[in-house]
């Protein structure tokens, strides 16, 4: 894995470029390309570590068996600033997944749904519905949570929690139908470690095993 930095065009954060080592007999053409963006106005000016992203790369380092890449953003509760993240990362980078972690709240600086819905094509309601119903398990102030699923082009867009442990909570609850979705939209076929997360696709769409 290499790890490179540069700025973002038209954004003030910095950026982190991690890209893993392809499976052989794999091309770029065939790997996920995730965005993980974490958006936190303190984190993103160094008042604290930023533990969104962490979360989010050992939640899919242990969950993927077919090659990812990622790209990764550390972002004021800004909603230009998400707006145009969103769209880099999905019209110019071409990632074919984007999950953001935090501002989903119904604090004033809150402000991700906002920006998520207004860069989407089609909204999936599910996923907002679904996420909620697996915090509710773990704490009642899931209800105030207002975080969306949407499709922006060829791209899947998640808003997710912003701790490491209801960034799992929320993954474990709401991935199984991930890889479906993104055969639809026509991004990577993916596949996942079932003993960590067991994908869920309807028969005819699975393919064999590589190899």
């Amino acid at each position: 894995m290499r790890g490179d930095e540069s700025r973002s065009p038209g954004c003030d954060a910095l950026v982190t470029i991690d890209t893993n080592v392809l499976v052989p007999g794999m091309t770029a053409s065939d790997t996920l390309l995730i965005g993980l963006v974490s958006i936190s106005d303190r984190a993103s000016a160094g008042v604290y570590e930023d533990k969104g992203i962490p979360g989010l790369t050992e939640w899919f380092t242990a969950a993927m068996a077919s090659a990812w890449r990622m790209e990764t953003r550390l972002i004021p509760d800004e909603q230009p600033v998400i707006e145009r993240t969103l769209i880099e990362l999905t019209d110019v980078v071409g990632c074919h997944l984007v999950l953001t972690t935090g501002g989903t709240g119904p604090a004033p600086r809150d402000v991700t749904p906002e920006a998520t819905l207004a860069v989407a094509h089609k909204v999936l309601p599910g996923f907002g519905e679904q996420m909620r119903q697996v915090s509710l398990k773990y704490v009642p102030t899931a209800i105030l949570s207002r975080q969306v699923g949407v499709v922006r082009g060829g791209a899947l867009i998640i808003n997710l929690p912003g701790q490491p442990k209801a960034i799992k909570e929320t993954l474990d609850g709401v991935f199984p139908a991930v890889p479906y979705c993104l055969d639809l939209i026509g991004a990577p076929y993916v596949e996942t470690n079932e003993a960590f997360c067991k994908a869920f696709r309807p028969k005819s769409a699975v393919r064999p095993p590589a190899g």
